[in-house]
């Protein structure tokens, strides 16, 4: 006999038919099923990414940089990085194809120059969790997604235009891919090992050799620690690494048949002896990372000793894992003398894994709390950054679009601003004069010394565009006005220059202007 429905709890103009088996008393567990769902909690997680991303102005360098390189490409052909014109081979070109798109669909704006990264944290949040639900339970997957998320280091990540969450991401997919190949000890999953290599292919793509190194280096001695020696040699599979080369191989075989030294540029320049020299920024102890990664997950790491304890104790194949992961990465990085937060968002992904699972098996009902003031800690981060905007070329740039002509010459004087040419949306590189000719140049890692590099690959545009310093005052010829951008008090760059009027000025850039003499000098 069934029973009929109670109008007091039922909408009688609801005429989905799956709520007629819903007891009156499950409405909310059915709508709370529903939101936990992983399709609405990976849903979730990318608008809590995309949210925010458009708030601040670009950050320097490297946002303005990165940013800038992908409007250029957007530009020119889409396919040789360029930074003002010149091949930009420090990174390979992924980064800048996913924010390519983006700008194309969206405009050129700060909120589409963020989609890579943000995309780099959505992949490794969805990985982790699906891969956690799999192996330890929905409640452990939901805790441990929520606390990723809410992580700072994580968040602020995801909307930092560099490389470092984008190959996290994909290093966190190739990873947990190669463990899902090798779940079963008898036999190797074939479409996950080749989802594997893909994902290595990618990262490889995105900033070299880490997105192969990396994995294994934490797959390879994990699974050879459980002496599983025969999978060990089976992710070595031809159909995998096949795949792998198919991704990768096509962009870096054009980029070295179009430019000769390409190969030894990037692959030992910015490599081998990027890793292994000391001459580059942001020195470092070796121990850095062990203060950074609980830094990057506040307040969560306040459950680490719960964690690491319950790692211990219960030992296992994806325990081991986690552990191992971290270790490795943190290892790695902390090896070269160069340090950079950035380095260790790989480790993220299974610190966070260890940190979930000790949150979910403490049984204390504070780690609630801790997730709010984790992701007003987050958001608070962001407005902040947002409102100091620090040293942001915005205001100059979108004054300098407002009044140039577009035949009109822009000349950085002795800096490069990274973000100008984005706000300004110059269709052509800038002149930037300086000291070229510095014998300590090639040793400063620097602006100058990227542009000096570039400069290498194409001389021709080189010479045209890295101007003397001392010749300065040359560039105001011809028939159009000639704008020079500078850092305020640098005067005696520009001394002598007739007819010199200021146009814009703040604490961080100066633009003036000079009008060309028409029927007067010929520009050099």
């Amino acid at each position: 006999m069934r029973v009929p429905r109670t109008p007091a709890r039922f909408d009688s103009s609801n005429n989905d038919p799956r709520f007629d088996a819903i007891p009156a008393g499950g409405v909310m567990q059915e709508w709370r099923r529903r939101l936990t769902s992983p399709l609405a909690l990976l849903t979730l997680l990318a608008l809590w990414l995309l949210a925010s991303l458009g708030w601040r102005p670009l950050l320097l360098p490297d946002e303005g940089r990165y940013a800038g390189v992908a409007r250029e490409m957007l530009l020119r052909d889409g396919w040789v990085p360029l930074l003002n014109g010149l091949p930009f081979f420090h990174k390979p070109p992924l980064l800048y194809w996913l924010d390519m798109a983006a700008m194309s669909l969206l405009g050129v704006n700060q909120f589409a120059a963020r989609i890579a990264p943000a995309m780099g944290a959505w992949l490794m949040g969805a990985a982790l969790y699906l891969s956690v639900r799999r192996w330890h339970g929905e409640r452990a997957a939901i805790v441990t997604l929520a606390l990723l998320a809410t992580c700072p280091g994580f968040f602020v990540g995801a909307q930092y235009v560099n490389h470092d969450m984008l190959v996290a991401g994909l290093i966190t997919v190739a990873v947990l891919a190669f463990a899902r190949a090798v779940d079963d000890p008898a036999r190797i999953a074939l479409h996950w090992l080749v989802a594997a290599w893909c994902a290595c292919a990618l990262a490889l793509l995105t900033k070299g050799l880490i997105g192969i190194v990396l994995p294994a280096l934490i797959v390879g001695p994990w699974l050879l620690a459980q002496r599983r020696w025969r999978q060990t040699l089976q992710l070595l599979h031809p159909l995998g690494w096949l795949a792998g080369l198919a991704v990768a191989a096509p962009w870096f075989v054009a980029a070295q048949a179009r430019y000769p030294g390409f190969f030894d540029y990037f692959f030992i320049e910015q490599h081998f002896r990027r890793y292994m020299q000391t001459g580059f920024n942001n020195m470092a102890p070796p121990w850095i990372y062990l203060l950074v990664l609980p830094a990057l997950t506040l307040p969560w790491c306040a459950w680490a000793p719960e964690a690491w304890r319950r790692a211990w104790l219960r030992r296992g194949p994806q325990m081991g894992l986690y552990a191992w992961w971290v270790v490795a990465v943190v290892i790695f990085f902390s090896l070269p003398a160069s340090k950079l937060v950035g380095y260790v968002l790989p480790a993220l992904a299974p610190w966070c894994a260890l940190l979930g699972l000790g949150v979910v098996n403490a049984r204390t009902r504070w780690w609630r709390g801790s997730l709010l003031a984790a992701s007003l800690l987050c958001v608070g981060l962001v407005a902040a950054l947002a409102w100091q905007a620090p040293r942001s070329a915005k205001p100059a740039a979108l004054a300098l679009a407002a009044q140039m002509g577009p035949e009109d010459r822009v000349v950085f004087v002795d800096h490069y601003f990274y973000d100008l040419p984005f706000y300004a949306q110059l269709k052509h590189p800038v002149i930037i004069a300086s000291d070229w000719a510095d014998p300590a140049l090639p040793m400063r890692d620097n602006w100058r010394k990227e542009l000096y590099e570039a400069a290498h690959f194409d001389p021709a545009t080189g010479g045209a565009l890295l101007w003397p310093l001392d010749r300065v005052g040359e560039l105001v010829c011809g028939p159009h006005s000639v704008w020079f951008v500078s850092r305020p008090g640098r005067k005696a760059h520009l001394a002598g220059i007739p007819g010199l009027k200021p146009v814009y000025a703040d604490a961080v850039v100066q633009v003036q202007m000079a009008s060309g003499f028409a029927g007067g000098r010929s520009c050099p």
